[in-house]
């Protein structure tokens, strides 16, 4: 985030008034990653800007506030600005927290920044692709969930383009938004559970793309409701279907060059990776458990982390620690190509910003911490 001169305030806010902006929400997270804010006319963007909108932490979840304490503000990234499509004098903007004048450490997206910043230092940058899985459901009689096509029915519906066109009206208003806002969506398709939809779009730097992924939940969820219908990312829905990932993909760049570090075809162990994405991927194994806190953040992302339970089939999600090719039974996936690695554990609830796993990776660089060798083995055979 870079900081703005007064005339860059200035300008900005008349090309937004000229947009027909009349509204700006500073939009932060709480540590489930729900965006918190408050929202001020155009006109007193200038004090956003400086973070005189105050808030009381202890409001907040995982803010780490008691009552007594001083408030904090919040400071919009200017740099970020989405335009509401549904409601255009409505300006969405990221934010960070501050106290007392200083970015406040327990705001996840200052934490975030914090980390790449010690990327930065050893010459890194961090790009991310989050996949984004969502059930689109309605609400029935007695407030329970079910599927809104009678006929979307099939035992394994995965890719079923009759389910896909059901659901169309919705599919496109969300399909065009993110292409509106220039995220370059490059698939989308019905997944593998009933009404289940998965849409995938360019990765972008860490910081960026998690902005993203917290303004999709937002922005899907309004099209469902204009619907009347309800779209969640909640991990497990449903106990006999297939559960809610958000799959991260994740690499590094050298930032003097701009090269992928981690792609390397003279790889002896055969997954197009360079020693420093084996190192990586070692930080992840090392903390796999404890990252999982991030990953899988509520007692229903254990109901999704089985190899099948209630299912007839297998989960797809992830039940050991392990990494190894485009073997989609290990936690850690390196798909076919290589150059990245994919953490399979992470769901549909996750706070990206928390969850990024960028400490991890780079104590396994620092540390040279080797994951051995990948496994290739069927982990939902294993005892």
């Amino acid at each position: 985030m870079m900081k703005k001169t007064e005339q860059q305030i200035t300008d900005l806010e008349q090309q937004l008034q000229q947009q027909g902006v009349q509204y700006c929400m500073g939009a932060y997270v709480d540590i489930h990653g729900v965006p918190k804010g408050k929202v001020v006319p155009i006109g007193h963007l200038r004090q956003m800007a400086a973070g005189l909108e105050r808030y009381t932490g202890y409001a907040l979840d995982g803010l780490g506030q008691l009552p007594n304490e001083d408030e904090l503000t919040s400071i919009p990234d200017l740099d970020g600005i989405i335009q509401l499509p549904w409601e255009p004098k409505i300006a969405w903007m990221p934010a960070d927290n501050a106290f007392q004048g200083e970015p406040y450490p327990l705001s996840t997206r200052v934490a975030l920044k914090n980390v790449l910043a010690q990327a930065d230092a050893m010459g890194f940058g961090f790009n991310l692709g989050i996949e984004c899985e969502i059930y689109l459901l309605k609400r029935k009689q007695d407030g329970g969930l079910s599927v809104p096509d009678a006929d979307n029915k099939l035992n394994k519906p995965c890719y079923d383009l009759q389910g896909f066109i059901g659901q169309f009206a919705w599919l496109d208003k969300v399909s065009s938004t993110i292409n509106q806002l220039g995220w370059d969506l490059y698939s989308l398709d019905h997944e593998d559970g009933n009404s289940q939809f998965e849409f995938d779009f360019k990765y972008a730097d860490a910081l960026t793309s998690c902005d993203r992924f917290i303004f999709f939940r937002f922005m899907a969820k309004h099209y469902a409701r204009e619907l009347g219908l309800v779209a969640t990312m909640m991990q497990k829905p449903f106990a006999n279907k297939t559960g809610t990932g958000a799959h991260f993909n994740m690499s590094l760049f050298d930032k003097a060059r701009g090269e992928n570090i981690f792609q390397s075809a003279q790889d002896p162990r055969g997954l197009v990776l360079y020693q420093t994405g084996y190192y990586f991927i070692g930080g992840l194994l090392r903390h796999g458990r404890a990252l999982c806190a991030a990953f899988a953040p509520t007692v229903n992302s254990y109901k999704r982390l089985v190899r099948q339970g209630a299912m007839n089939y297998f989960s797809w999600a992830p039940v050991f620690n392990s990494y190894g090719s485009n073997n989609r039974t290990n936690s850690v996936r390196v798909p076919a190509g290589g150059g990245r690695c994919e953490s399979r554990n992470t769901d549909g609830a996750v706070n990206p910003y928390l969850a990024a796993a960028l400490a991890a990776g780079l104590e396994g660089i620092r540390d040279k911490i080797d994951p051995r060798e990948p496994n290739e083995d069927n982990l939902y055979a294993i005892s």
